[in-house]
């Protein structure tokens, strides 16, 4: 048997890969929103000003499954090039990343800290720009399909920056529960 594979069984292992990888991302982020209490509905976010161009909650809730898919597959192809000259750079970039974006969540919304979450978005900007600039130079693909990734960061950064400029205090900022007082006159 010879020692080159054949296209299939090439594929076949990018698969292996992928089968791992897109379901990994996606229940890690899953995860890391849903454990810190993020979206539209947490009451503290809730009684943030934000800005114009912030979307509905619904859009969040489109977007960042669909990255997750895309950063596994990403993931996937950076492990299957066995052998490439910076696959352990690319793989150490993804991973410092990966965790950055995971604990965006929690510090945002769990910590109420959106001037820090604002200098983590900031690193999770650079951290993908890097590893772009290096899946690049492994897999062509591998970094094309990031460039969603890195541009929904850019736009979360400016909503995170609009969050800590018109909300100054944010952290103190405590909710009360919710209550309808509906007074009814006597005639």
């Amino acid at each position: 048997m010879a020692g080159i594979a054949s296209k299939s069984q090439l594929r076949m292992s990018f698969l292996r890969y992928a089968l791992v990888t897109v379901p990994a991302v996606l229940l890690l982020g899953s995860l890391s929103g849903a454990l810190s209490g993020s979206g539209a509905d947490n009451q503290w976010y809730q009684a943030l000003a934000k800005s114009p161009l912030n979307p509905p909650g619904w859009v969040f809730g489109l977007v960042w499954p669909i990255l997750y898919v895309l950063l596994g597959l990403s993931l996937a192809m950076l492990l299957h090039a066995k052998g490439a000259k910076q696959r352990g750079r690319a793989l150490a970039l993804f991973v410092l990343q990966l965790l950055l974006n995971f604990a965006w969540s929690p510090v945002f919304f769990a910590w109420h800290r959106a001037d820090l979450a604002l200098s983590v978005i900031a690193a999770m900007v650079i951290g993908a720009f890097a590893l772009i600039l290096v899946a690049w130079r492994i897999r062509v693909l591998a970094g094309l399909i990031l460039y969603p990734y890195l541009g929904w960061l850019l736009f979360a950064a400016l909503l995170n920056y609009e969050v800590v400029a018109r909300n100054p205090g944010a952290s103190a900022l405590e909710p009360g529960p919710r209550t309808i007082d509906i007074q009814l006159n006597s005639i």
